[in-house]
């Protein structure tokens, strides 16, 4: 694995693309427009076959493509991109993520020594105010968000994986996502060992990021099929119930 260096571009930005690549052309033109200076280069993984609408574009980054033989589940496909992370910081990024300004930058600049996992806030379509922080993941959580007046923490418990800032260091030491999960319990898991290894998730409070969300477990029983059963995989993992006890629950 490439050795990080302390010089800048400071962030490897891992993106994978389900037939996505028509979402992350504007993406790759925000980051350009607004944070290249901070961007080393862009892992874009084709997890299957599609049109190539980025071809004879140039960015202010480099831009390097891996192909999957066949398509790879989350996790796997953003350790595969970490394999090739020289940088200090290893950014977990969605298509769907779009930027109205530089967050990369104040973001980096707000990171405590002991920040293993960064994030800004998430502003999702149609709503004026941002997401909550999440919660334990547990059950009655679950449950109660969907209540009306519900009140986030103040501090999060865990961070979607749309927007991942890792400190290379931190995924290293952890050993990246774990494979066994999916639809979005590689998120909470990762998290979790994040915090069991030492490291703090950090929130930019004052930074914001646009989710166009694609929210495909809300309208396809598989999709939801595959939510439930991973989340049944974190409850009956042993960090789940690590991280129990280190919440003080």
């Amino acid at each position: 694995m490439p050795t990080p260096s302390s010089s800048r571009p400071r962030i490897t930005i891992s993106i994978v693309s389900h037939g996505q690549l028509a979402l992350v052309l504007p993406l790759l033109e925000q980051l350009d427009r607004h944070s290249r200076a901070v961007i080393d280069k862009v892992l874009l993984t084709l997890n299957i076959p599609e049109a190539d609408v980025l071809a004879g574009r140039s960015w202010g980054f480099r831009v390097e493509r891996i192909e999957n033989a066949s398509p790879k589940g989350f996790g796997a496909n953003h350790n595969q991109a970490f394999e090739r992370c020289g940088t200090e910081w290893f950014l977990v990024l969605n298509p769907d993520i779009r930027f109205d300004n530089d967050v990369l930058s104040p973001l980096l600049a707000q990171a405590a020594t002991d920040a293993g996992l960064l994030t800004p806030r998430i502003l999702e379509p149609g709503k004026t105010e941002p997401e909550p922080h999440r919660a334990l993941l547990t059950p009655l959580e679950i449950v109660g968000r969907k209540k009306p007046g519900y009140v986030g923490p103040t501090v999060p418990a865990w961070i979607p994986g749309l927007f991942m800032l890792f400190r290379s260091k931190a995924y290293r030491q952890v050993g990246g996502f774990d494979e066994k999960f999916f639809m979005y319990g590689e998120d909470f898991d990762i998290c979790a060992r994040t915090r069991l290894a030492g490291w703090k998730l950090q929130v930019g409070e004052n930074l914001l990021a646009r989710h166009d969300a694609q929210r495909e477990s809300h309208r396809s029983r598989k999709y939801l099929y595959w939510h439930v059963t991973s989340l049944l995989k974190v409850w009956l993992s042993a960090s789940f119930w690590r991280y129990l006890r280190l919440q003080g629950r």
